[in-house]
């Protein structure tokens, strides 16, 4: 087995075995459940987007995942209004994805999203492009209510399984702290 194969699946074992990896899965499927419910749930509207939106809003790191799901939150929506704004222009679509695409960029960094602007360009994509049947303005900002939706959910997941995370952090230690004096080993008197 070539030696990339097997650094690869060296460092599969080490991230799944990892806790952090699988409360992303969970976080995730969370998630994308909540959304799919809105989707089963209202079939006339477009929440198959929120599926979308939530997954890209939800970072698999844990120790700054709040500030990175409102980070990328922002992005989804500055994506999404960016979308709606040229969208009305009515300009031929091919020419307002460019242009939506430059000043996405260009706003993402003015207000220092970084990695973050990629959520933003997933968010404009979804809102611009139009199917042929639904080429309406009310289609756009529908699609764009969703997108929100999602990161709503999203940011709303990441709050609940921080919460929940330091919760059984603070029970472990404080857990830890109550069997530790009673199994450490009994020093011997200094004195004898």
């Amino acid at each position: 087995m070539p030696e990339k194969i097997k650094s690869l699946l060296s460092d599969f074992k080490n991230s799944a075995g990892d806790l952090s990896y699988f409360i992303y899965i969970l976080k995730c499927v969370s998630g994308a459940s909540i959304c799919y419910a809105l989707y089963k749930f209202f079939p006339d509207h477009q929440f198959s987007w929120s599926i979308v939106s939530v997954l890209l809003v939800i970072a698999p790191e844990s120790a700054d995942s709040v500030r990175l799901a409102c980070d990328r939150m922002k992005a989804n929506i500055l994506g999404a209004s960016v979308g709606m704004s040229v969208f009305i222009v009515h300009t031929p679509e091919f020419i307002s994805l460019c242009i939506a695409v430059a000043a996405t960029i260009l706003l993402a960094t003015f207000i220092k999203l970084g990695g973050a602007s990629r959520s933003a360009l997933a968010a404009l994509v979804i809102v611009l492009i139009q199917e042929n049947e639904k080429n309406t303005w009310r289609s756009a900002l529908e699609r764009m209510g969703c997108v929100v939706s999602g990161c709503v959910v999203g940011l709303l997941v990441t709050v609940v399984f921080f919460k929940l995370e330091n919760y059984i952090r603070y029970k472990i230690k404080s857990t830890e702290a109550r069997l530790a004096p009673a199994n450490s080993p009994t020093e011997p008197d200094s004195g004898e």
